[in-house]
């Protein structure tokens, strides 16, 4: 007698193929969605597929959660799958806290991988988070990037995380626990009114006789991810045309950049920013509309941790002093995630920006053809308060400083899209 459930199997698992893991990590809260997805990646390993490790993250927000991570601890042990479970406790360090918890998580999951050689992560996002998202972005007007799609699989550090169910309903996984009998958790927030997610998940409810469901809204959201992909394209043949990269800036010629469409002139420069700053996410809104105006109006700005300056002829975008200056890193180690030194260390010598203390030890820096904005952001070798040496402000003194977030990783992020 075939198994009933091989399908929604074989849809769990099409994401991992054909570059299968050699194991692979799955986090599980004790919800039905990343139990059904523990249950079915074992059930994948016991059939030939790679070991299956567990995670779980107490972000210690509610009383009930370290239960809740004994339980998913005990469900584990019971079926022979290993288990960590990782502690947060960062209510006091954000303002943000659901934010500030959600970068936490990815943040330990992500060393936790790491530490064990885990390559791939699974995460249990469903079609019904899908739709429940669009319609809470449609709900604050947004345009394409916000109603588009979650991405399937996406890197955080050296880890690659994945939602193999995204295109399953929850209610299919909830059968497949019943009939393995198997229970979850019901997290009393999914019930709360309070919590925006609980009233989207009740007004598609409410929308069920107008045809309206997770599968139409998640349909939908697939659309709009295909419309992004697109725009994405043309700023990525855009930028291959026209953008230069110099030691670390990005220089667009200002002529070419009055003749793109609005869509794709925000894309670039929001793509510039985050390749500059290295930061998670662009910015957006109104910040994104100054810098625009700005950038026809001529003039320079700062946003994001990144510097603006326009000529008559191109547009440089550099990182801002401000932004680094107090980044500091030991020798040897990447400095402001994107600069790697190499030279004669010296015992107790660090890495810290340029600045205008240093600017004034470097006689040649005009030589350079960086523009003082530019030096004054770069990373300098620094010991007792002394200059070392400062590669790209001509004060090599045997030292070189490569940029690793390099030309290719700037349009490989464009394509990412």
């Amino acid at each position: 007698m075939s198994d009933p459930f091989s399908i929604l199997l074989d849809r769990a698992t099409s994401l991992f193929f054909p570059s299968r893991p050699d194991k692979i990590g799955v986090a599980v809260s004790g919800g039905s969605d990343s139990l059904a997805l523990l249950m079915l990646l074992v059930k994948w390993s016991d059939q030939g597929g790679p070991p299956v490790y567990a995670v779980t993250v107490d972000h210690r927000l509610r009383p009930e959660s370290a239960d809740e991570a004994k339980f998913v601890s005990s469900l584990c042990n019971r079926i022979g799958v290993p288990h960590d479970t990782l502690l947060w406790d960062g209510r006091r360090k954000s303002r943000n806290l659901p934010d500030a918890a959600r970068r936490a998580r990815y943040d330990l999951i992500a060393d936790w991988a790491e530490e064990r050689d885990i390559s791939k992560v699974a995460i249990a996002h469903t079609q019904n988070d899908q739709a429940e998202t669009f319609l809470m972005r449609l709900s604050r007007e947004a345009g394409v990037d916000g109603l588009a799609a979650m991405s399937k699989t996406w890197r955080h550090g050296l880890t690659e995380f994945c939602r193999p169910v995204l295109g399953i309903e929850r209610s299919e996984l909830r059968a497949y626990l019943k009939a393995i009998g198997e229970t979850w958790i019901d997290d009393p927030t999914n019930t709360d009114e309070h919590y925006e997610r609980t009233r989207a998940r009740q007004a598609i409810d409410a929308l069920a006789h107008l045809g309206v469901s997770p599968r139409s809204l998640s349909n939908v959201a697939e659309h709009m991810a295909d419309v992004r992909g697109t725009l994405y394209w043309y700023v990525f043949l855009t930028a291959r045309e026209h953008a230069q990269i110099d030691r670390g800036d990005l220089l667009f010629p200002r002529k070419h950049f009055r003749t793109l469409q609005r869509d794709i002139s925000r894309r670039l420069v929001q793509m510039i920013l985050k390749w500059i700053s290295g930061a998670d996410y662009a910015p957006r809104g109104r910040s994104m509309d100054f810098m625009l105006e700005a950038i026809r109006g001529g003039t320079g700005m700062t946003l994001h941790g990144c510097e603006l300056t326009v000529n008559d002829d191109t547009l440089r975008f550099t990182r801002e002093a401000q932004a680094v200056e107090g980044c500091r890193s030991p020798a040897g180690e990447t400095w402001d995630g994107r600069w790697k030194l190499d030279g004669p260390w010296p015992a107790g010598a660090e890495i810290a920006m340029l600045g205008d203390d240093g600017m004034a030890e470097c006689p040649d820096w005009r030589q350079t053809g960086l523009p003082a904005t530019s030096l004054k952001a770069s990373p300098a070798v620094w010991r007792d308060g002394h200059l070392v040496a400062a590669p790209l402000a001509g004060l090599g003194n045997g030292w070189t400083a490569k940029l690793l977030r390099d030309q290719d990783h700037f349009f490989a992020a464009l394509l990412a899209h």
